[in-house]
């Protein structure tokens, strides 16, 4: 909204054409999402407060420890870094961009399915919430609309392909069925950072740290003379994603001000499901979505922990690990939370490098 107003006027008035700068304008989205969390995250967990009693519902079969120390713990967190997240785009990206709309439409449709999910859990005091089915249904559409909208923006042969990290020239062919792959890519890294999501700040700094990464990825592929200098595949528009992801930093920064050890409040499947699908988007149109495998690599091991377990139960009885996800595991094995949080950011960072070493390694 910001640029839209003062940009035409960029040539005017000198300090106006600050906001012609993606970087300016990045830089400035982080420091707004940041600042509504500080400002409202306290009236936020208030009014949280005031209609779930009891706080967050807590499996019987969890931790023993989380009955004692995380109940009462209001949840639905994420209204908050929504609120921020999309204030903070809606102020500082081009609104003119297809590409910024897209990416919203993800991040607050799967940010809406969880907000219904968190308040059956609330209201009806269960841990069941949205049936599977139901979820993964609301995604796929949500996320297929948005793959489909996506693809339309990309010229040509880029559209419908995926790229591949490491080599410049591969590019894999999907035709029209590409969209699907997008979907999948929206689906699978929304419930990633969901099934991650279980200590206090062990979601919200991995995906702090992806969104970093793709706001320089972003960034770089929607500059036409960094993209050939690094050999990337320009996608124009995604410029203005560098803003959104930027956003979405601040708006983590600010949740993980109260959800720091012990957490004030948790975020939910509001949070989780919408910042999962708000990567997975980001990694779409900037076609980077095997990148984004290796970046949220933490998420892909958790998700991978799940499947292990629940595939080897069902067909021997027996369990692979104590418990999944896998940070219950090690919870299981004693290892205090913070212990188990700092070294899972950790192998993130790790992974952040990995990553990014992808776009100078052709």
């Amino acid at each position: 909204m910001i640029f839209n107003l003062l940009a035409p006027y960029a040539s005017d008035f000198a300090l106006f054409n600050l906001v012609r700068y993606h970087t300016f304008r990045a830089g400035a989205a982080c420091m707004t999402a940041l600042l509504i969390c500080l400002v409202f995250g306290s009236p936020i967990i208030r009014w949280l407060r005031s209609f779930q009693r009891g706080g967050q519902p807590i499996r019987d079969d969890g931790p023993e420890r989380h009955l004692v120390e995380k109940k009462g713990t209001p949840t639905m967190g994420g209204v908050m870094i929504l609120l921020a997240l999309v204030v903070s785009t809606l102020l500082w990206s081009d609104l003119r961009s297809g590409m910024v709309w897209a990416v919203l439409v993800v991040t607050v449709g799967y940010g809406a399915l969880g907000f219904a999910d968190d308040w059956l859990k609330v209201t009806k005091r269960n841990s069941k919430g949205v049936s599977g089915r139901m979820k993964l249904a609301v995604q796929a559409a949500i996320g297929l609309l948005a793959a489909v909208w996506i693809t339309a923006l990309m010229p040509g042969p880029l559209a419908t392909t995926l790229a591949v990290p490491f080599f410049k020239e591969v590019l894999v062919p999907f035709g029209i069925l590409f969209p699907l792959v997008g979907m999948l890519v929206m689906m699978g890294a929304s419930n990633a950072v969901n099934l991650t999501d279980g200590l206090d700040g062990l979601a919200i700094v991995p995906v702090m740290i992806a969104a970093a990464v793709f706001a320089l990825i972003a960034y770089l592929v929607g500059n036409r003379i960094f993209a050939d200098y690094l050999q990337l595949h320009y996608v124009a528009g995604t410029g203005e994603l560098a803003v959104f992801a930027s956003a979405l930093i601040g708006a983590a920064l600010g949740f993980l001000w109260f959800n720091a050890p012990p957490a004030a409040v948790f975020m939910g499947d509001t949070g989780s499901l919408s910042l999962g699908g708000a990567l997975g988007a980001l990694a779409v149109a900037t076609k980077h979505e095997i990148v984004l495998a290796i970046v949220g690599g933490l998420f892909v091991v958790e998700t991978v922990s799940v499947m292990i377990q629940v595939f080897w139960y069902k067909r021997t009885g027996r369990r692979v690990f104590l418990m999944a996800p896998l940070h219950h595991h090690f919870e299981k094995k004693g290892w205090a939370e913070p212990t188990i949080v700092i070294r899972f950011w950790i192998i993130a960072m790790i992974l952040a490098l990995v990553g990014l070493s992808t776009l100078k390694i052709r």
